[in-house]
């Protein structure tokens, strides 16, 4: 059986939801990953999570720094291979995976040389915890050319209509990560209990496995990664892949540095306050990471039909995928307001910082609709080989959280205002980058009507 699925004929809802489907399990299984750490490093201490927190806020601005090579990757590939040109995938392909390997290395020794200025940004009020986190930081820098190169060969093969070997990976991966943490972490035989440590290294070590399982399936592929040529130069083609995601990879890196800025001011509230904001982000990937998943097949479904100049079809998908993700984003709301007590308690069964994740999931739960909107229009607008609309919106109602953070929190509110203001933008940029959206779509209509 094909792996590939036909994304230019056949029926729309099938499939879009044949590609979608194994792309937001990937999601998935990268969230269970992240899950998979923060429920046994709660058994730690709260300041033990908070250490993985702090040091996790990195990891979060190198995902940003490889949209650049991944988002310009999966868009150019997927637009070569709808209009039939196989040799330009593989152009771009090859410019995407050199892009991934310099970002990398020069990432990872950053990592390396800053990890204690890094970390000491964040002014934790333990040396403990700021000691945890600089371990973590410089140990999971070895596994930063895992990391993006996984991140562009997942995007280059789901490009193809291959969505179902990115899952498989990653689940081999989530495997090995959930039989090594408590292995690591708390020293079973032979193995020494190393506590933050081995969550750091059982993370590299499973990154590490699902490299070595997409670069086996890219030497055996004929569809796309037999056109590819990694030692020949593609300057030209690098600097299409900027032009498509560059203002995607901005708002993608300014997200992070923001989040660091709030983290800083959360800190303020005690180590706990980090530790809540860190697991409660965690929880409410459910519904993020699931949206970013399904946003990457429709990035190929519009990116292959728009390739192919069949944008009939390409607007209609994106209508199948908005109903889709408004279901989903009600259902997460649902999720995050009712049942945030007994979700939260899973992973810090602590008494006094219960009631603080509680607020963090019920106030983000008003939030994830729309959320779920934001993401979704991304991924369509960049299908289209334009990123800048919906990153324009998305950063700068990301960047009002600071001083709508500052604000809110020296009311009565507290350390809650700080949430309401994570929530409350990102009610305003679904919201409005939907509306946005749809205007850009009834202009093409009337554009091009076939």
């Amino acid at each position: 059986m094909a792996r590939q699925v036909d994304l230019l004929q056949g029926s729309i809802p099938r499939s879009l939801t044949l590609l979608a489907l194994p792309i937001m399990g990937s999601q998935l299984v990268q969230m269970a990953y992240n899950l998979t750490d923060m429920i046994w490093i709660g058994r730690i201490s709260s300041g033990a999570v908070a250490a993985v927190g702090a040091a996790g806020m990195f990891m979060w601005l190198s995902n940003g720094l490889a949209v650049l090579p991944r988002m310009g990757g999966q868009v150019k590939v997927a637009q070569s291979i709808g209009a039939g040109d196989l040799d330009a995938a593989g152009r771009y392909a090859a410019a995407a995976l050199q892009m991934a390997t310099v970002m990398s290395l020069v990432y990872t020794v950053a990592m390396w040389v800053g990890a204690g200025a890094l970390i000491g940004f964040f002014q934790l009020n333990s040396a403990q915890v700021e000691a945890q986190a600089r371990v973590y930081l410089i140990i999971v820098g070895f596994g930063m050319f895992f990391s993006f190169a996984n991140q562009v060969l997942v995007a280059l093969v789901n490009a193809t209509g291959n969505s179902r070997t990115p899952f498989f990976a990653m689940g081999v991966g989530l495997g090995a990560n959930i039989l090594l943490d408590p292995v690591l972490i708390f020293g079973v035989g032979p193995f020494p209990r190393w506590g933050v440590a081995g969550a750091a290294v059982a993370t590299v070590t499973a990154q590490g496995i699902v490299f070595a399982l997409l670069a086996r399936y890219a030497v055996q592929d004929e569809t796309l990664f037999s056109h590819v040529r990694l030692r020949q130069p593609a300057a030209r083609e690098m600097k299409a892949l900027s032009r498509v995601s560059g203002p995607a990879t901005a708002m993608n890196i300014l997200f992070p540095l923001i989040g660091m800025v709030i983290a800083r001011l959360v800190a303020g509230w005690g180590d706990a306050a980090v530790a809540v904001q860190k697991v409660g982000s965690q929880i409410e990937s459910i519904s993020w990471m699931t949206a970013d998943g399904f946003a990457a097949a429709v990035n190929s479904f519009i990116a292959q039909n728009y390739g192919a100049g069949n944008l009939r079809r390409a607007r209609q998908g994106f209508g199948v995928a908005f109903g889709l993700m408004t279901v989903w984003g009600l259902l997460c709301s649902a999720l995050l307001i009712f049942c945030a007590g007994p979700i939260f308690s899973f992973f810090i069964p602590e008494a006094e910082v219960l009631p603080m994740g509680v607020d963090y999931l019920v106030i983000l739960g008003y939030s994830e609709l729309f959320m779920c909107w934001e993401i979704l229009v991304g991924g369509a607008y960049a299908g289209f080989g334009n990123t800048l609309p919906a990153s324009a919106v998305s950063t700068v109602f990301t960047a009002l959280r600071i001083p709508a953070a500052i604000a809110l929190s020296a009311t009565a509110l507290g350390l809650s205002g700080v949430w309401w203001s994570i929530s409350i933008s990102s009610i305003f940029k679904g919201v409005i980058l939907s509306v946005i959206f749809l205007i850009f779509l009834r202009r093409m209509a009337v554009k091009h009507p076939g």
